[in-house]
């Protein structure tokens, strides 16, 4: 693929996945209006917020068969539309348990995200240009909430929770136009005689990819991350406006705050780590370096701000806990296509983001019933911090070295 196709797919790639987290995000700040509008307490809530995880999760396998298997383009196309089409029917209809649906449909169309870019990335970009690319990826998924909850705090503080979801919902179908036009289908681009978007070697067989222990400490650090981060995208305009008394406009610019950092870091983190490795480090080092750090920096920071006293301060800790989480999240993803390659790329990254994503299983649920019973966030934020410490060990002791792994002698037939 030439350069100004591979920037092309890039753009849309990461406008996709900032929509694709504006759209989970919008739950979270029609929040408390929608909450007291339906008279649901902060356990059920929890579990609307988790509802999305549960079939996120689950479909991540199926999605990362179906990109490894069938055209990533329209694979991709399907489930935005899907996504898009249950975000928008949240402002329409009424009720506890129609919303949980439209939130298991919604983890369903938003499923395809990951393993299709990952596939794309590990098949168009090398070692030296994962980092930075990743890294827009990942810039995109803190845009996402960041403009989530800052225009769409000031959306409901203007225009109700509805027009929130019917915006956003609607408006997101805008992102297909572009996408059909210019990204060509495998099949085309071999008549075209131009390189596919995902080679055409046989996928890795499941039972030989269970097998790697790669694969399971990647999963497992992803859970990590994954309790941590549903944690804020799920619970901190709540936080802010329920404990530290902030009225909704300021929750929209003050809380959006976090994820702009986040977004800022994680194009300085994967701008380093290529920089580092065209300079000569080994992915390993690089990589590991900054995982570890990034955890480690943000559970120290999260502490510090739940603790602290001034509603002014602690946002100020909470922006740089997630300022030193950009470093870790702008890596991940490029160890795991390192790893895996465009033969593995897929279902690697579909399990990866299964496992990751049970972490928002859990994280909402447990928050809701931790601030029920204690009245109060700061339990919250201590399990995250201890989630992030147990990440780091992970990724600090058992990864192992950070280089593609040799298939060849072990790949099965795909399942």
């Amino acid at each position: 693929m030439d350069r100004s196709k591979k920037l092309t797919l890039l753009v849309l790639l990461v406008v996709a996945v900032g929509i694709n987290y504006i759209d989970r995000g919008t739950l979270s700040v029609a929040k408390p209006d929608l909450a007291k509008e339906f008279a649901i307490d902060d356990t059920r809530m929890g579990f609307l917020f988790s509802a999305f995880f549960w079939s996120y999760a689950l479909f991540q396998i199926v999605a990362g068969w179906l990109v490894d298997r069938y055209d990533v383009k329209w694979v991709y196309a399907i489930g935005f539309l899907v996504w898009s089409l249950a975000t928008a029917a949240m402002g329409v209809f009424s009720g506890f348990w129609i919303f949980f649906a439209l939130r298991l449909i919604l983890g369903v169309g938003e499923s395809v995200a990951y393993p299709a870019t990952s596939r794309l990335l590990a098949a168009n970009y090398a070692e030296e240009q994962r980092g930075f690319a990743n890294a827009l990826i990942d810039a995109g998924t803190k845009i996402g909430p960041a403009l989530s909850t800052l225009l769409g705090g000031l959306v409901v503080a203007h225009y109700g929770w509805r027009a929130l979801f019917l915006f956003v919902g609607l408006g997101s179908l805008l992102w297909l136009i572009p996408w059909l036009w210019l990204v060509p289908s495998e099949k085309r681009r071999e008549k075209a005689g131009d390189d596919p978007v995902a080679t055409a070697e046989p996928g890795v067989a499941w039972t030989v990819l269970l097998r790697r222990r790669e694969v399971w400490v990647t999963s497992l650090g992803m859970f990590c991350l994954g309790y941590a981060w549903y944690f804020l995208v799920s619970w901190l305009p709540s936080y802010l406006v329920e404990e530290r008394g902030f009225s909704k406009e300021d929750m929209a610019v003050f809380g959006s705050l976090p994820f702009w950092a986040m977004a800022v870091t994680s194009l300085v983190g994967g701008w380093c780590s290529d920089r580092w490795i065209r300079a000569g480090g080994t992915p390993t080092r690089v990589r590991k370096t900054f995982l570890v750090t990034g955890f480690l920096l943000c559970a120290v920071l999260m502490i510090v701000a739940v603790r602290a006293t001034e509603a002014g301060r602690c946002v100020a800790f909470l922006t740089a806990a997630c300022a030193a989480l950009g470093f870790y999240s702008s890596n991940v993803w490029a160890v795991t296509q390192t790893l895996a390659g465009t033969a593995a790329a897929g279902r690697w990254t579909g399990l990866q983001n299964c496992i990751g994503n049970l972490g928002g299983v859990v994280s909402p649920v447990v928050t809701g019933m931790i601030v029920t019973r204690t009245g109060s966030f700061a339990l919250a934020f201590t399990a995250s911090a201890a989630m992030l410490l147990v990440g780091a060990i992970l990724y600090a002791v058992l990864l192992g070295r950070i280089t593609p792994i040799d298939w060849s002698q072990r790949r099965g037939e795909p399942s």
